[in-house]
This record gives structure tokens, C-alpha cells and sequence, in this order.
């Protein structure tokens, strides 16, 4: 069995912490500190437990935050491409995320060092969380800093520019200006489509994926418009951005990718069993005729109604197939889709319908039975 997530905050951790702040500032409690930061460490979650580790940085560094500040840069391991291998030499990993959590709650007044802070930090580890911060509080003068790290060599630099201005990034303090108006996130996003490092791009793409949440005819345009002349790096990015928006069938974004209307004669959609219990299988097969005289590109694509507890359905769309059906041509198929029980979904018995989605339009519809006993 893997070791729980939380572990990534241990004791281990939090005395290697206290070295080196001890190392670094000779007054520091660290048996004091020790104590604050595993305090009934077993059952908290990790989120806890980090908080719990800025509490017990807050209450033993100095409260001068320029003396902090000076305390937290000296005690960061040093660069390395192979997290967490300089344990002895200084901090990095998941140890970094606390820190960076210090820094955005004390560190506001003190602007430029706190941007100094946060460059090593995400160098070590990731600063996307504690960026958030100074987004919210000093808009303008922290994007003048994020724009000043675009060339910057450091690839987790720059991708810190994409990924913590993310309006809706998971984990993290929503940024409700961008939400509104992602204007000035996308004028970063430009100048990072083609960064040569995929790790960059992927952060551009999941940036755009939450803004097409939002304002998804702004993002459509995007789609289109850095589709031209794109090379397959910046192709790859621009799907990515866009899988929301497939998924829901966008008709701009649809078109962008080539998926046009579909021309389609007689539509089969069948069940192999009209009642499954969980951690069955439901098994359906599809057969779709082309009446086009010309090859078609099509994305198949498949909607499962889930019976919710108040009686209600709620629609979540899989991907199946892109394929290119020929003219005049005939396509069957055939799928399985499991109905075991995972943490993120709870499944109430009653029945559910599926849908086929061809190039984002549903084509045919069937009913069946989910039982839970």
C-alpha cells in the first residue's frame, strides 16, 4: 500500500525545517517550534498539516519580516533538478509550501523581498499558492514582477507565471479579477505558448481550461486564432486548453479542430443489458452510416446521466474515439463502461440514460437501470 499524501509533512520533515532555521538564526527555539508543528500531527491532512507549520513559523521566527525573510532565503537547499536529494545542505520539496504560505501572509509590505522569496522558492518547489497573495492584494505591481520572469532560464519560474494566475487553480484561493476579466492573464499565457519546455505549456493550456469556464466564446477565439501556423507543440497546447470545451461541444472550438457538422444516415446505439449493479460493466455498442460523399473527422464521444439523490440527472461526458470515416461508409463500435465505486462519485440506484455524441451533438439516447444494493 503507498504511503498516505499527508506523510509528505512528517517529523522527518519538520526537524530537518528546524536545523536549518536553527542554523541560520542561533536563537531559535527549535524544540519549541518541533513541538508547534507536530502537534496531533497523525490526524491532520496535509493541507492541516502545512498550516500547522506556518503557525509554528509565525510564532518562532523573528517577527521582524525582513529578518525572517533573510532567515527563510539562507535555509532553502541549494538548486537542484532532483527534488528533495539535498536534504542536508537546506530545504526544498514539499517543505517549501509552508514557507511560501509565511511569506504571503506576512510579507505583503515588503513587496520586493517577497518576490525574491518566492523566485527561490518555486525553484525548489512550486509558489503558485503563495503568489496568490500579493495577486490579490497588489494587483499591478505583482504582474510588473511576473512579466519582468518571463525570459527568466528557470523553467519553474516560468511556469509559476501561468500557474499562479490561474483564476480557478484546485487547492488554492480563487482569484476573482480574473475571473471577471482574464484580460491581463491571457497577455502572459501569449508570451508563454510556445516556451520550449512542455512543462510550461501544460500550465498555459490548464490556465486557459479554467478561463474557458467562464468567458468560453473569449477562449474559442483564442483557440482559432494561435491555430494558425501552429506547430504540433502549440497544437498539442491548444487542445489541451480546449478539452472543456470539446467536451461540451462548442461549436467554434469544434470547428477549429476540423469537426463539422456530421452527415449520418441510420444511427445504432444498443445496451447489452437494460439493469447492472455496481461494479458491473455496462456494455453498449454503435453503428453510424456516413451519407457524405467526402472522408468525415469525428469525435465520439459518450454521455452518462447519473440519478442523483434528489431524483434529478446529472450529465458527465467520456471520451471515446477520433476517427475519419470514410464516404459512403459504415463505422461499429463497441465499449465498456465500469460502474465501480470510486471516492469522487457517489452513485444512487434509479435509472440513467446515455447519450452518443458525434462532433459534439447528441445522435442517440438509451435508458437503464443502476442498482446499489
Amino acid at each position: 500500500m503507498s504511503e498516505p499524501f499527508k506523510n509528505l509533512f512528517n517529523s522527518k520533515v519538520i526537524h530537518n525545517m528546524a536545523d536549518h532555521f536553527w542554523r541560520h538564526w542561533k536563537d531559535f527555539n527549535k524544540q519549541g517550534f518541533i513541538d508547534a508543528a507536530s502537534h496531533q500531527l497523525d490526524e491532520l491532512e496535509l493541507k492541516a498539516r502545512s498550516q500547522q507549520i506556518t503557525s509554528a513559523m509565525e510564532a518562532y521566527l523573528p517577527k521582524d519580516f525582513d529578518h525572517a525573510g533573510q532567515i527563510l532565503l539562507a535555509s532553502l537547499a541549494p538548486e537542484s533538478p532532483h527534488e528533495g536529494e539535498n536534504e542536508q545542505d537546506g530545504i526544498s520539496g514539499w517543505a517549501v509550501m509552508p514557507m511560501g504560505d509565511y511569506v504571503g501572509i506576512h510579507g505583503l509590505a515588503h513587496h520586493d523581498l517577497s518576490m525574491t522569496l518566492l523566485n527561490a522558492m518555486t525553484r525548489r518547489f512550486t509558489s503558485e499558492f503563495s503568489i496568490r497573495f500579493f495577486l490579490l492584494a497588489s494587483q499591478d505591481k505583482t504582474l510588473d514582477t511576473l512579466k519582468s520572469w518571463l525570459k527568466d532560464d528557470n523553467k519553474h519560474v516560468r511556469r509559476l507565471i501561468s500557474e499562479g494566475t490561474r483564476p480557478r487553480l484546485p487547492w488554492a484561493m480563487q482569484l476573482p479579477q480574473f475571473i471577471q476579466n482574464p484580460a491581463p492573464v491571457i497577455a502572459l499565457l501569449e508570451a508563454l505558448k510556445d516556451d520550449p519546455e512542455d512543462y510550461v505549456r501544460r500550465s498555459v493550456a490548464n490556465n486557459l481550461n479554467d478561463i474557458a469556464k467562464d468567458h468560453p466564446d473569449l477562449v474559442a477565439d483564442i483557440a482559432k486564432t494561435w491555430m494558425q501556423g501552429a506547430n504540433t507543440n502549440r497544437q498539442k497546447l491548444i487542445r489541451h486548453a480546449c478539452r472543456t470545451l470539446l467536451k461540451q461541444g462548442h461549436p467554434k472550438v469544434l470547428e477549429v479542430f476540423g469537426y463539422e457538422k456530421p452527415e449520418l444516415g441510420k444511427i445504432e446505439l444498443e445496451i447489452q443489458q437494460e439493469h447492472i449493479a455496481l461494479n458491473e460493466n455496462l456494455e453498449f455498442s454503435l453503428k453510424i452510416q456516413s451519407v457524405s460523399d467526402q472522408d468525415q473527422t469525428l469525435m465520439i464521444d459518450y454521455m452518462i446521466h447519473h440519478q442523483k439523490k434528489n431524483g434529478t440527472t446529472s450529465p458527465k461526458v467520456f471520451k471515446w474515439k477520433k476517427i475519419t470515416l470514410p464516404a459512403r461508409k459504415t463505422l461499429s463500435m463497441s465499449k465498456k463502461h465500469p460502474f465501480k465505486i470510486i471516492t469522487t462519485r457517489v452513485y444512487y440506484k434509479g435509472e440513467h440514460a446515455i447519450d452518443v455524441l458525434v462532433n459534439g451533438q447528441p445522435m442517440a439516447r438509451k435508458h437503464f437501470f443502476l442498482s446499489t444494493d
